[in-house]
């Protein structure tokens, strides 16, 4: 049986899993990682970016490249909120979701594109770590139904309302 490549990119071994959730309350503050948040229409109530962006409403990074940032930047951990991300997701590809639509939760997101690195992260990650970001920021979305999130709520792929 031969498989087209459409069939290959609707396929997920399984679902993913929400890790960790932080709101940036302001420019350079500490952010916030409840275990639990509301998204509205515009966002992360309680974020800072919350309203501003359509398409950059809720940032996401996946929990196993941030073993890589780490090594990258030769240290052995690196903090999820100094990456300054919304939501840290386990499990599931984030790129391959980067224009498809994923559920956590109560939640609707729509993938927007890519999350790059600012020059923020040679500030918070030494030398060196904008590049090693690269390719590892995550990606941004925006939100279609509102709802609450917490950690631990599942991440799935939403094929059917991706493609309607």
């Amino acid at each position: 049986m031969t498989v087209t490549l459409a069939e290959l990119m609707r396929q997920y071994p399984r679902a993913g899993r929400l890790e960790w959730i932080g709101l940036r309350p302001a420019r350079r503050a500490a952010l916030a990682t409840p275990d639990r948040a509301d998204i509205d229409a515009t966002g992360l109530v309680g974020d800072r970016y919350a309203g501003r962006s359509g398409t950059r409403a809720v940032t996401l990074i996946q929990a196993e490249h941030l073993p890589v940032v780490a090594a990258l930047t030769g240290t052995t951990s690196v903090d999820p909120a100094l990456l300054r991300r919304n939501l840290v997701v386990s499990g599931i590809n984030l790129y391959s979701l980067r224009k498809g639509r994923l559920r956590i939760g109560g939640v609707l997101l729509e993938g927007t594109g890519v999350c790059d690195p600012c020059s923020f992260m040679e500030e918070s990650l030494g030398t060196g770590g904008y590049n090693a970001m690269r390719g590892h920021g995550g990606i941004t979305a925006r939100v279609i139904e509102p709802g609450p999130i917490a950690i631990g709520d599942l991440v799935q792929a939403q094929l059917e309302e991706a493609n309607a």
